[in-house]
């Protein structure tokens, strides 16, 4: 068995027992405070250049907590609509560092105060704080991941869309990463059982996939770099982003909290117009190590 492999089965089994409390175009936990940061979450300076799978770290007190994901392969799709087909081999060659949680709007905000993302977006009543920020495009999204790198001096982006499924599946081929069916009490969407209907709830109120990754299920979906194309015919081989397509419509993974359950599976992919704001869309980042 390769290191890829068991690197995967180790940090699942490690995070799995970790305890924590009408999308447009293809439609075919609780609420309550976000959990504390990990004693373990370090800022990056205090660490040094080395990084290592499953490490926890932020580059500033307001940056996201990102989380550090192993090298891996994985068979990217699913045959379960034509939009997911057809399944192909990818192979993560490098460690990355993607969020922890969906961007939320304390992080969003210190952009708008700096005058660099152009809109505060509104949170519709529900609060700000540790809700995912919405409301944002994916135009939005660039603006902030341009200002994030400049703040850090760090190479933050949005991620491509095999790097967001390879992460969001945590080494799982099940259509949800805690298993097949979607069952009650592991996602905010509209047939996962979720106490709270219709809105967003704070990053973190489920527990974690095998990665440490919170809400890659629902709660807010996830612009990602991606141009849309109806299939994986022509794909990258790799897990680069896929920068040919309609380029005006870009890939949303993960589902929201209007999305049936079938549409927060790892596989589902959805499409939205670049420049305009949704309140069901957010993201998160990706930040590329040394």
């Amino acid at each position: 068995m390769n290191f890829a492999v068991l690197s995967v089965i180790f940090f699942t089994a490690l995070f799995a027992s970790a305890a924590a409390s009408a999308q447009r175009g293809l439609s075919s936990g609780p609420s309550g405070d976000r959990p504390s940061a990990p004693s373990d979450t370090r800022m990056a300076q205090q660490q040094g250049a080395s990084l290592d799978p499953g490490e926890l770290f932020r580059d500033c007190d307001n940056c996201a907590e990102l989380v550090v994901v192993p090298p891996g392969d994985f068979m990217m799709g699913s045959n379960d609509t034509p939009y997911e087909k057809p399944e192909h081999l990818i192979s993560i060659r490098k460690p990355f560092a993607i969020g922890r949680r969906e961007v939320t709007f304390a992080e969003w905000d210190p952009c708008a105060d700096a005058g660099a993302c152009k809109v505060r977006p509104e949170d519709h009543g529900w609060g700000r704080g540790d809700r995912p920020v919405i409301n944002v495009s994916w135009e939005d999204a660039k603006l902030y991941v341009a200002w994030l790198s400049q703040k850090t001096g760090q190479k933050y982006r949005l991620p491509s869309e095999a790097e967001w499924e390879y992460a969001a599946r945590a080494g799982t081929r099940t259509p949800f990463w805690w298993g097949r069916e979607a069952g009650a009490g592991h996602a905010q969407c509209d047939g996962c059982g979720s106490p709270i209907k219709q809105q967003v709830v704070p990053t973190g109120s489920f527990r974690p996939n095998g990665f440490g990754l919170y809400d890659t299920s629902g709660n807010a979906a996830e612009w990602v770099e991606d141009c849309w194309n109806d299939s994986y015919r022509n794909a990258p081989k790799d897990a680069s982003p896929w920068t040919s397509g309609d380029c005006r419509l870009r890939v949303l993974r993960g589902g929201n909290f209007l999305s049936k359950a079938s549409d927060v599976r790892s596989s589902a992919r959805f499409r939205y117009d670049v420049d305009v704001r949704y309140y069901a869309n957010g993201f998160r980042v990706v930040r590329e190590l040394p």
